[in-house]
């Protein structure tokens, strides 16, 4: 995946890169590819960086040179890095209060900006008088670079360091452990400092390796860090790799649907027992957590306070649907959209009456949603698909719009052409418990008495 893909990036955006470990080599990354979908980049820093970078730049020149000069060199080269002025060695940028002013005047499509200073090192801390942001700021990418994982807590590896030690405690040259980066990237006043209010912030673990360990050193790193709702997502990648992103972690969420009448059953499905003393629905949840999905969300309606007390030892949400009698899943689907916090990118749709779920299918899912995007993924075991299906926010407007004729089919149907099938290794998907002979029947596939 290539960063603008997973940084979402639109025209019109001001993007800031701030924190330490490839900035530059980022910013120059997202340039040439957005250069080579044929936008016109504009680039600058609100703080100083290296003279001798220019070099690297397509086209560096003096904002001086005047709007015309400027927008014709956009038209030869497609990305231009400017600067105000060159001392001592640095260049430095042009006033937050101008950058989008120049913008309009010379007809570029994106700013991308560097807001503050590492001197090169993987991780930093901010000083009093940094990042600083235009206030037209959209999208803010903090960075780090893995590199210091291992590395001492000083002043040699890590910008400021002495912020960080005086805030948390953490030993002077102790190791740099995982969760302390993850603790540093999602501080509002170490690594999302200042940001405005309005911006998007989507983290870039810069660095990371391509073994399954740096893998999961990475996600580990991602997970803690999105749990400050700030960070709308967390990219893994090498800046300098030939696909830049490897994957993206973000929010998810899970609505079971567990409110029907259970009519053809004669008794609540969801309650009967499953195993390990275990209800149906205990079960799913359990699931649902060991697949690490953050935002869970039951739907009751049908026996909801029996179905409260029964999850009552769990960390989830419960939301009564109160139209469960006459709106069907539809209504259930709606309910649980509306309760889901706005950070959340993409939930799973799961039913409450599907006791064969195992955590590998959500896994499944969640690492193609990761390493491939995508805003409809449906499991498929044998070209059948089946449950849990996992819808990107784009679509929940749409389905929150559908009137109460409508059903989950109708809006799967109209999207065929965007679905992607993801192949399962297991049947559970295809199968839900309806009659007390379907019941029987998992049981038996379960391997239950």
């Amino acid at each position: 995946m290539l960063l603008y893909q997973a940084l979402n990036i639109s025209r019109g955006d001001v993007v800031a890169f701030i924190g330490a470990g490839g900035k530059t080599a980022t910013l120059l990354r997202l340039g040439d590819e957005l250069t080579a979908l044929g936008w016109r980049v504009l680039a600058t820093t609100t703080n100083s960086l290296s003279a001798d970078k220019l070099a690297l730049m397509p086209r560096a020149m003096s904002t001086h040179a005047g709007e015309y000069a400027i927008s014709q060199a956009l038209s030869e080269t497609g990305f231009v890095f400017l600067y105000d002025a060159i001392k001592q060695g640095d260049a430095y940028g042009a006033k937050p209060s101008w950058i989008v002013r120049l913008m309009d005047a010379v007809d570029s499509d994106v700013m991308l900006i560097e807001a503050d200073s590492a001197n090169g090192l993987p991780l930093k801390a901010p000083y009093d008088h940094e990042p600083l942001f235009p206030p037209e700021t959209s999208l803010v990418v903090p960075t780090v670079s893995l590199s210091v994982l291992g590395q001492p807590l000083d002043e040699d590896h890590v910008y400021n360091a002495d912020a960080i030690i005086a805030r948390y405690g953490f030993p002077h040259e102790g190791r740099i452990r995982a969760p302390w980066v993850a603790q540093i990237l999602r501080d509002e006043s170490l690594g999302l400092k200042g940001i405005p209010d309005k911006a998007r912030v989507v983290a870039y673990l810069n660095g990371t390796t391509t073994t399954q360990y740096g893998r999961n050193r990475a996600r580990l790193i991602a997970k803690l860090a999105l749990k400050n709702s700030r960070l709308s997502g967390v990219v893994m990648g090498n800046a300098r790799a030939t696909e830049p992103v490897y994957e993206i972690q973000r929010p998810l969420g899970a609505i079971v649907l567990a409110a029907g009448l259970s009519s053809r059953m004669g008794q609540s499905k969801i309650l009967l027992p499953w195993s390990d003393d275990k209800t149906i629905i205990e079960h799913i949840t359990d699931q649902l957590i060991r697949a690490r999905i953050e935002q869970i969300h039951i739907i009751t309606g049908h026996l909801a306070n029996e179905v409260k007390t029964v999850l009552d030892p769990y960390d989830i949400t419960l939301t009564y649907n109160r139209a469960y009698k006459s709106g069907e899943m539809l209504s259930s689907i709606k309910a649980g959209l509306r309760a889901m916090p706005r950070e959340v990118s993409a939930c799973f749709v799961v039913l409450g009456d599907q006791p064969r779920l195992n955590a590998r299918v959500l896994n499944d899912l969640q690492m193609h949603y990761a390493e491939h995007g995508g805003d409809l993924l449906i499991p498929s075991f044998q070209m059948r698909r089946g449950h849990p299906i996992l819808i990107g926010r784009k679509y929940w407007h749409e389905i929150l719009m559908l009137n109460d004729k409508s059903t989950l089919r109708d809006f799967i149907i109209k999207h065929e052409a965007h679905i992607q099938y993801i192949p399962v290794e297991s049947d559970s998907i295809l199968r839900d418990v309806d009659t007390p002979q379907d019941y029987a029947d998992e049981r038996w596939r379960a391997g239950l008495k």
